[in-house]
């Protein structure tokens, strides 16, 4: 089983960036479609970005669509989400998620779809 420990949220103000991520412990990293998710208090948890294995399909939630760049280094096993031009409504508990993947092609928006998550981490942007 693949543990995931994301890293990097904290306090920023409006217009600043971040960058987000997220280490894997399993020797299989690079079988994983990744994908990064969020929640906000009282509301669900919904799908940021997603990247296949080899990094050739990658998937964008229209909300971060040109902010946001999901990436990864399976030499490392890592994962990145970079954001930039970070708003109020971005705050949110951050989780990284690992999806079986069917191809190395393969990755998905659903959170049906991966079996292993992380613990989360805090980004808060202030107005």
């Amino acid at each position: 089983q693949v543990q995931l420990v994301e890293s990097g949220g904290g306090l920023v103000q409006a217009g600043g960036s971040l960058r987000l991520s997220c280490a894997a412990s399993g020797r299989t990293f690079s079988s994983y479609a990744m994908g990064w998710f969020r929640q906000a208090p009282g509301k669900e948890r919904d799908f940021v970005a997603a990247i296949s294995r080899s990094s050739g399909s990658i998937s964008y939630a229209d909300s971060v669509k040109g902010r946001f760049t999901i990436s990864r280094d399976n030499a490392k096993n890592m994962v990145y989400l970079q954001m930039n031009s970070l708003k109020p409504e971005d705050t949110a508990v951050y989780y990284c998620a690992a999806s079986v993947a069917r191809t190395t092609y393969y990755s998905s928006t659903y959170r049906r779809d991966y079996a292993y998550w992380g613990q989360g981490t805090q980004v808060t942007v202030s107005s």
